[in-house]
């Protein structure tokens, strides 16, 4: 494994290695909004691609332990009717409004996450869970500012961004 590689159990020096990176990134990120490389969605998704067949995620779930996803109205009806709850018994028992107006999970480290780091409604969990952390996205130089937050909780996004800084020169 590369020196250069943050593994699942890393988790608690990836604060500091993002942070110790962070004016890099953020330089990196300010000139790929500016000339974003043509074959950029393609890059992401093989970076994306070849960083999750070694990351495993029940290693690690510091997304799920340290922040909470956004719940969108579709989300809440979802997960309401798989738990047999009217989406308003969900809201009140789990979510709260956040300052932007959002609606997020009460407290973290999330209901429904369990000791072995499974998620009790994988199936119906909400779509920024699913999308996480959000690599593999399209026209992904939007998302600089979220990404530059997601490297220091996923050590896969870390690492992605890494791999990504030496494989697109600006």
């Amino acid at each position: 494994m590369h020196k250069d590689v943050v593994v699942e159990k890393d988790v608690n020096q990836l604060a500091k290695l993002a942070k110790d990176k962070h004016n890099e990134n953020k330089k990196f990120f300010d000139k790929l909004k500016k000339k974003p490389p043509k074959n950029l969605d393609y890059i992401m998704q093989d970076l994306h691609e070849n960083e999750f067949r070694r990351t495993d995620c029940l290693n690690c779930a510091n997304c799920c332990k340290t922040t909470g996803p956004l719940f969108t109205t579709a989300d809440i009806e979802r997960i309401a009717k798989h738990l047999r709850l009217k989406p308003q018994q969900f809201i009140d028992q789990y979510l709260r409004v956040d300052e932007d107006k959002d609606y997020v999970l009460q407290n973290v480290p999330c209901t429904f996450l369990d000791a072995d780091n499974y998620c009790l409604i994988y199936e119906v969990r909400p779509k920024a869970c699913r999308e996480y952390p959000h690599t593999d996205r399209k026209k992904f130089q939007q998302i600089s500012n979220l990404t530059l937050k997601n490297v220091a909780i996923c050590p896969a996004a870390y690492n992605i961004v890494e791999e990504m800084k030496k494989k697109i020169s600006l």
